[in-house]
């Protein structure tokens, strides 16, 4: 995932601002870490470069 990323996704929950924080990058690209809602505070994990943007119950019902 590029920072840029940033500037376009928002929280599905209540679509405000996510906070990143970064766990493990590769060449300037984010290869793990979270993205929290700012407002509500849900931490959506970042894997393999894939931010997982589904809410929480359909997250763990993948």
């Amino acid at each position: 995932m590029k920072e840029d990323l940033l500037d376009i996704v928002c929280c599905p929950l209540d679509k405000h601002d996510l906070e990143l924080a970064i766990d493990e990058e590769d060449d300037g690209d984010i290869v793990s870490g979270t993205l929290t809602c700012t407002e509500c505070g849900e931490a959506y994990p970042i894997k393999d470069g894939i931010p997982n943007l589904l809410p929480p119950d359909m997250r763990e019902a993948a």
